[in-house]
């Protein structure tokens, strides 16, 4: 019965593709949703976006075992992180009236750095994506139990299916469906769990004082993953894609803005149930933590706790999450490659065809994620590791240049390449201090050391 149920979920969310298809006319169709989006749309599309695997199955697993900590890190620092763009960066990216991050970096510097940060962001992408495709196979070897393989591809193609046909439309629509389900889903677990937990008192009484600080416990090398993940989730999301789509979908300012401020409301509220749920799940069934897969709580909770309508009700909402998630991950990549690695090089390039090429941009991104899934199976790590790449390479060259006069295409180059450079060679050495903090730190002093050095012309005169 539940296989059945989710299977016809899966085709109401194909359907849902297909039908949002219909409005596709032009490539802006397809990437901006013909810059139509109300602030409502803008701020459940960013909460869905964002609202995927790691919060559900990767998140509670940390949270359990790190205490409020890990709350800070990775449950607030999303909804900072879309309070900030919002408050500082939105307003003045809208009036470019670009496509993509990688056009600021043409209108701000010049082609070339457009095509490297293009790579540089596109290469970000494939993790965040394989987290997702990740948490669908733990997702449908649970409910379904389809092998982890066979769900990684079973995932990729529904999702990959939808985004093609579709582009942001079909996210757009899709995104409002799956938030709803996600809602129902979870508020209904977290009262059979509280219900049976006789409230919420009893599940925080339980544990120890330490639990409850929100620093580390340890020495420097938990001090230095804790600020190498707030660097991650908020500093480092600033300048990606999936944000900005959002915001240049808007219809005008204002809803690009107030979208923001609710997607970072949402971001805050409701990824901090499915920690109350994982936490008096364990309460309930200390047994779930033997199992050696900390991601796989909350389904193995749903499963153990509840009936078989719920189950459908709460697989969909978790298979809606991630879906969400994948879909608009997949989409960024896929527009920066159409709008700035091949429409500016591609001569006579019709509408027509740089649709179709984007189009076919999300089955190779799909293709790259599927490898990196079958790689490295940890949600949290991957999606940190997509987030690392673009705050030590992007961050400085995309704030400075935003609100830095001075900023010139020297120190861009140098904040790119030391800081990337300087944070592979601290991965390869394995140091005792994150590699993400001595990428970010270098990559922010050499953009002000080589923009004062080398000012561009403009600025000198």
């Amino acid at each position: 019965m539940v296989n059945f149920f989710i299977i016809s979920y899966l085709l109401i969310t194909l359907g849902i593709g297909f039908w949002a298809s219909k409005r596709i006319k032009t490539s802006g169709d397809f990437t901006l949703a013909g810059k139509s989006l109300s602030t409502s749309l803008v701020g459940v599309t960013l909460f869905a976006t964002w609202f995927g695997s790691s919060q559900i199955m990767g998140n509670p697993g940390y949270f359990i075992l790190d205490g409020f900590s890990s709350y800070i890190t990775l449950i607030l620092s999303g909804g900072i992180c879309l309070f900030i763009v919002g408050q500082f960066y939105a307003r003045k990216l809208y009036r470019m009236n670009i496509v993509t991050i990688n056009d600021f970096f043409r209108v701000r510097y010049n082609k070339k750095l457009e095509v490297f940060s293009s790579l540089i962001m596109v290469l970000s992408y494939p993790h965040w994506i394989a987290a997702q495709f990740v948490a669908l196979a733990y997702l449908f070897n649970t409910v379904m139990g389809i092998p982890f393989n066979y769900g990684v591809f079973v995932g990729a193609s529904i999702v990959v299916f939808y985004t093609y046909i579709g582009g942001m439309w079909a996210v757009a629509y899709t995104d409002m469906v799956q938030s709803i389900m996600i809602l129902l889903g979870l508020f209904i677990l977290l009262f059979e769990v509280l219900t049976e937990t006789k409230g919420i008192a009893p599940i925080f009484s339980n544990q120890s004082k330490e639990f409850f600080d929100l620093t580390p416990h340890g020495g420097l090398e938990e001090w230095s993953a804790y600020i190498a993940l707030l660097l991650a989730f908020i500093a480092g999301a600033i300048p990606v894609q999936e944000i900005y789509q959002r915001v240049f979908s808007a219809k005008n300012e204002k809803s690009a803005r107030n979208g923001l401020f609710l997607g970072a409301i949402l971001m805050i509220l409701i990824p901090s149930i499915p920690l109350i749920i994982g936490l008096g799940g364990v309460y309930l069934h200390p047994e779930l933590l033997n199992n050696g897969n900390s991601q796989d709580i909350i389904p193995a909770l749903v499963k153990i706790m509840t009936s078989i309508p719920v189950q459908v009700l709460f697989y969909g909402a978790m298979i809606s999450a991630i879906l969400s998630t994948s879909s608009g991950a997949m989409l960024a990549p896929s527009t920066i490659i159409g709008e700035n690695l091949i429409k500016p090089y591609a001569k006579n390039l019709s509408d027509k065809n740089l649709l179709l090429y984007t189009r076919l941009s999300v089955i190779l991104v799909a293709a790259i994620s599927c490898y990196f899934a079958f790689d490295d199976s940890d949600i949290v790590g991957l999606v940190e590791a997509s987030l690392s790449l673009i705050l030590v390479c992007l961050f400085a060259p995309f704030t400075f240049g935003l609100f830095w006069k001075k900023s010139s295409v020297t120190g861009a180059w140098s904040a790119i390449l030391t800081g990337g450079l300087s944070w592979l060679f601290c991965y390869i050495y394995n140091t005792i201090i994150d590699p993400t903090i001595y990428g970010f730190v270098i990559s922010c002093l050499t953009m002000v050391i080589g923009s004062i050095l080398c000012p561009d012309k403009n600025n000198a005169k």
